[in-house]
């Protein structure tokens, strides 16, 4: 059965390297063509980005798969040998988290190169030494504690329950809520500083447009992402009575009042259409469908390994096989995803214009220097959003581009919509 796994990795493998390099070959000849969706300079520097990026997504893939190789070769045996005066929950955690660890050790090369080297030159980081220590102190700091209490946890369901996979399944997604429901008050609290709207006429906008939608959050806020980013971005982030909208500060100062307005009620569309609940039942179905794969794999399968079938085991064999399976299953999910945007997009233009929404997508792709073309092979596997060219035709925009005089100081206003 080991032999069956391995080669769906192997063919995980293949055709994520064969998706990468033609979307590589294509961004190199389309960057060389006329300019679309950006400014001349901006569409040769997000090819050039797109090209860079990917060369790195590619060398990370080699990377992973010679790693993958050396884990179920000989690494696990020595992981299972080095906890062996440990039993049950206790084994559990410390196995897990010393395969967490040795993974982040290996792939911080790439961390660190993408972070200090790939992303500076392009000029999107402002992250600085002492910040990343920092972060990832505290974010060492969280997955010790609360990843291994969810681990242990998780342990002791697999050891108590003879049908172990559906607690499991209901305990890791009743986690995933919390973790949801959260978020903004962990990033609030360790890392980001939230603050109320300086701009109090945004601000009111902003909740009239929550309150003509119905939308009950527990305040507007924006966010100092530029410290690390210069990016743009927002989110609606929580659950419940945590629920927030968050403005990263440089899309505060780069988009106008009525291209916010159109950025929200793009994302409130998702709110409005149930997209939420839907994603998270999906994740649900998909969770669940995992849960009863590994949590009837055959002894057969931890003896190829040489492990036995306990705790640390079948939760390791989780964490190494499921992306597989994701994989293939994210291009029916990313078509969902797909159509959702659309629709999203739909909303936000009927609650503002299609000429705000059309700018602020504008602007968007400008400043994030992101390359509007990709390989539909690409597309099919990786997009969870439609291609910014084709979002801009169901939007009606019928320009043949940004800046194709040469001239790239600012955004064209003479934007045509149906």
């Amino acid at each position: 059965m080991l032999e069956i796994a391995i080669a769906f990795y192997c063919i995980y493998f293949l055709v994520n390297v064969y998706t990468v390099f033609m979307q590589i070959d294509y961004v190199k000849k389309a960057r060389l063509q006329n300019a679309v969706i950006l400014t001349p300079s901006k569409f040769k520097v997000a090819g050039d980005y797109g090209v860079d990026s990917q060369k790195l997504s590619l060398l990370s893939i080699f990377y992973e798969f010679i790693l993958f190789f050396m884990w179920i070769s000989f690494g696990l045996v020595f992981l299972d040998e080095s906890t062996s005066s440990f039993f049950g929950w206790q084994k559990a955690v410390l196995f897990i988290d010393l395969f967490i660890i040795i993974n982040w050790v290996l792939a911080l090369p790439f961390d660190l190169y993408k972070t200090f080297k790939l992303d500076k030159k392009y000029e999107f980081s402002n992250m600085t030494p002492s910040l990343f220590i920092k972060d990832t102190i505290k974010s060492g700091i969280l997955f010790l504690v609360f990843g291994s209490a969810v681990i242990a946890g998780l342990s002791y369901i697999i050891e108590t329950f003879s049908s172990w996979w559906m607690y499991g399944f209901a305990f890791i997604f009743a986690v995933i809520i919390l973790i949801n429901a959260l978020y903004p008050l962990i990033r609030d609290k360790m890392y980001d500083k939230f603050s109320p709207l300086a701009d109090e006429e945004l601000a009111i906008k902003i909740n009239k447009l929550l309150e003509e939608v119905g939308f009950k959050s527990s305040g507007v806020f924006s966010v100092d992402a530029s410290k690390r980013d210069n990016r743009l971005n927002a989110y609606f982030g929580g659950l419940g009575s945590t629920k927030r909208v968050v403005l990263f500060d440089t899309l505060v100062e780069k988009l106008s009042h009525n291209e916010l307005l159109a950025v929200l009620g793009h994302e409130l569309g998702h709110f409005k259409n149930g997209d939420v609940l839907k994603n998270i039942g999906i994740m649900g179905l998909v969770m669940f469908a995992f849960f009863a794969i590994f949590g009837n794999i055959p002894d057969e399968f931890f003896l190829q390994l040489n492990l036995n079938n306990e705790p640390y085991a079948v939760i390791i064999i989780f964490m190494m096989f499921s992306p597989i399976l994701s994989f293939f299953l994210m291009p029916l999910i990313s078509a969902m995803s797909r159509h959702n945007e659309y629709a999203a997009d739909e909303f936000g233009s009927d609650l503002s214009s299609k000429e705000d929404l059309v700018n602020a997508l504008l602007k968007l792709a400008n400043e994030n220097k992101s390359f509007p073309l990709s390989h539909p092979l690409y597309i099919f596997f990786h997009y969870s959003h439609p291609p910014l060219v084709e979002r801009l035709k169901e939007l009606g925009y019928t320009g043949s581009g940004i800046g194709q005089s040469g001239e790239d100081t600012a955004l064209k206003e003479e934007l045509e919509v149906k």
